[in-house]
Order: structure tokens, then sequence, then C-alpha cells
């Protein structure tokens, strides 16, 4: 187990410096930023501004943010989120530095996991030939797998509300698999979270929404094999040694 953990630690830095090399260069403008929401908002996701880093703290005025630069700055997110081209436009010209949360459980759900199980699911499933949609990594040790959603079906009293789940206040409490749906965000790429770090795509928005429900056994199968490696390694290593 020991091998296999050092190869996929050695596979996570391999994919981090890709990922850092997909990081927007300095063109002198907004880094395609605009460009990259408008077609965000083209494929069905309902974009929202959201706060920004302002060095290692949050754009908002909470003091001791728990949740710096990953949350909407209205309080009115969820009837502000929006498809229409020409207000996006508007936000992003005039809030420059804003990131830009999506609403899910409307048109699509984000099934977000930790980044060493979503890796290694993301290898199974293309390996299998199951059809994955749009990813994103958070840059914060988390992998983003959108979906179609199961948030709104005919029947009201089959709703998954997030609170079922996690709201994103409260994620920390939840290490494993996260299912964002009806009543909670995702930050969409391109966005900056605190010391520096990035939220991009890894798999782009050309990709069709699959049904959540086909990656469900292989994302949670392999956030089991992710916490079973970090028990191992906690026990190897007891506190105060």
């Amino acid at each position: 187990m020991g091998d296999e953990f050092g190869r996929r630690s050695g596979g996570q830095s391999r994919f981090s410096q890709w990922l850092r090399a997909r990081r927007p260069k300095d063109t002198g403008d907004d880094g395609g930023r605009e460009a990259l929401l408008v077609s965000a908002a083209a494929a069905g996701l309902p974009l929202a501004p959201a706060a920004h880093p302002v060095g290692y703290r949050c754009s908002c005025d909470r003091i001791g943010c728990p949740t710096p630069a990953r949350h909407p700055v209205s309080f009115a997110w969820q009837t502000q989120s929006t498809t229409d081209k020409a207000q996006i436009e508007r936000w992003a010209r005039h809030q420059p530095e804003a990131n830009f949360i999506t609403a899910t459980g409307m048109v699509h759900d984000v099934l977000d996991v930790p980044f060493d199980a979503g890796q290694a699911a993301l290898e199974r499933l293309l390996a299998a030939g199951i059809a994955v949609g749009p990813v994103a990594s958070s840059g914060d040790g988390r992998m983003l797998f959108f979906t179609a959603t199961r948030g709104t079906p005919e029947d009201e009293d089959e709703w998954w509300p997030c609170e079922l789940d996690c709201h994103p206040e409260t994620m920390d409490e939840h290490p494993g698999l996260r299912w964002h749906c009806r009543g909670s965000y995702v930050l969409v790429p391109p966005a900056r979270l605190p010391g520096e770090v990035d939220v991009v795509w890894v798999r782009g928005l050309e990709f069709a929404l699959p049904d959540p429900l086909t990656l469900l056994e292989i994302l949670t199968d392999e956030c089991g094999r992710v916490a079973d490696a970090s028990a191992d390694v906690a026990e190897a290593w007891p506190a105060g040694r």
C-alpha cells in the first residue's frame, strides 16, 4: 500500500504541474476570463458574482470569513444567477477582480471529491469508456465533476436538497464526496483563491453533462480508498511522535 500511495502522490505532483501550465498567461487583458465565463453561461451554467482574494483574505466585510473568495457577494444569489450573456459581460467588466459561482440544482449538479480520489476516478472512468462531463480542479485539493441535475424532479417530494449533504459554509465537515445540488453552488473557472491558487478546467464545457449516477460508484469507491490510505498514514505516524 505504501508503494501505491507513493506512486499516486507522484502522479498528483505531475498532474499539479500540468494544471499550473494551464493557467492563463498574462496577455495584458483579462486573460480570457470574460470569454470563459460567457462560454459557461452559453453551456447553461447560471452564474453570479462571488468574492475574490485580497492577499490571503477575502474581499468581503466578514471578519474571519470561513470560505474566503468562495462565496457569492449577494444573499440573493439563487435568483440573481443567470445565463444572460449581456449581464455576464457587464458583471465581468464592472467587477474585474470578482470570482463567479454557478448555482447547482437548476441545470447541473456537481460531485465534489478529494483531488487524489478525483484523479484516480477520472482515469478509471475514461478507461472504462464511461461518459464524463466537464471537470474542474479547485486548486485547494478538490476536483469537481459537473453532471446533469437530479435536483428538480417532477415530484417535488423527491427533491434531494443540499441540506442532506452539506452547505458550502460547512464543507470542511464533509471531507469525502459532496453532492452539490438544489440550494448549493460551486466556483466556476476561472477563479482565484487566497495564496495564488487557481480554479481551472481539467475537461471543458464541450463535454455533455452525464447522469451523476453513472459516475457515483467509481467516485465513492475512490473516495473510500483515499480515506483508508489517510487512516493508514495516521496510524503509522501517531500524534506526538
